[in-house]
């Protein structure tokens, strides 16, 4: 059964979050995806709020630039809330949007690499690994965590271009596609997820978790075209209508290889908080 998210999107000011917290326990929503855009505010201390204000829902980060964290840290800060929150945390990581990288003094020459470094890096910590290297970007002298998870969690990297999608295959546990995606766009990241896992040898379970930019209400076809031309799309991708249509646009990716459908509310949405409401309480049940 395909499980389904909605995005808490960023420019919900932080003091609403315990309205998104019962909009998405109540609802019945599986999951609850908080981005950690500059400069809105911080995926981690997002998601602890989440997570302490309800009891079921899975709450996953989509995603903490690596430029912007060291990884020891982002490692202590999974690791503490995995242990308070056993498999409910889903973290994500990724290159970040590389102007912003740039205005904090963030950015580096090979974004790949870095994501390369920290994937290796942060999965060998939170395994419970002490780990020494001395990488491009990332250097590390002995460092273990005295309280890695007892479990550890599904690691997401965020991918677009085809070379970042075959490094989450090969690396990271899920991968995380964009709103821009199409449901043939899913086909054949998971193509190239698979290249990964190859040649990393990989034959467990490898999640593909896809955005799906949503409209609702008056206009919401026009509303969601303006939208997609804002930020350029795939053909076939996004939705526009009520919640037949949408749960009608979710099975085709989860058709498509989509294992998560995260539903993302367009920027022009009256009220964010009552998506999150309705994705539980309209679509969800839609989906069997």
């Amino acid at each position: 059964m395909t499980v389904l998210g909605a995005v808490s999107m960023p420019q919900i000011p932080p003091e609403r979050l315990g309205e998104v917290c019962r909009a998405a326990e109540d609802s019945g929503l599986e999951q609850l995806w908080l981005w950690e855009d500059c400069f809105w505010g911080g995926g981690i201390a997002a998601a602890a709020t989440v997570l302490a204000r309800t009891e079921r829902v899975r709450v996953g980060i989509g995603v903490m630039p690596v430029p912007l964290r060291n990884v020891a840290s982002t490692a202590m800060e999974v690791a503490t809330l995995s242990r308070l929150y056993p498999d409910r945390l889903i973290p994500g990581v990724g290159h970040g949007v590389q102007d912003w990288m740039a205005q904090v003094g963030a950015g580096v020459e090979s974004p790949m690499t870095l994501l390369r470094e920290q994937l290796l890096a942060l999965r060998s910590l939170l395994n419970g690994e002490k780990v020494s290297t001395a990488g491009r970007y990332v250097q590390l002298d002995g460092v273990a965590l005295d309280w890695p998870p007892t479990t550890p969690p599904v690691l997401a990297a965020a991918a677009t271009g085809p070379r970042t999608v075959r490094l989450s295959g090969e690396l990271a546990d899920a991968t995380i596609l964009t709103a821009r995606t199409s449901p043939d766009g899913v086909r054949t990241a998971r193509a190239l997820i698979d290249e990964g896992r190859a040649k990393a040898g990989r034959t467990d379970a490898h999640q593909v978790i896809v955005y799906l930019r949503t409209a609702t209400g008056p206009d919401a076809a026009a509303r969601l075209e303006v939208a997609q031309e804002r930020e350029g799309t795939e053909v076939g991708a996004g939705v526009a209508g009520g919640a037949e249509t949408i749960a009608d646009a979710v099975r085709r990716y989860a058709e498509a290889g989509a294992d998560t459908v995260v539903l993302e509310p367009i920027s022009d949405h009256p009220d964010p908080v009552e998506f999150v409401r309705f994705a539980g309480e309209e679509v969800r049940p839609l989906l069997g």
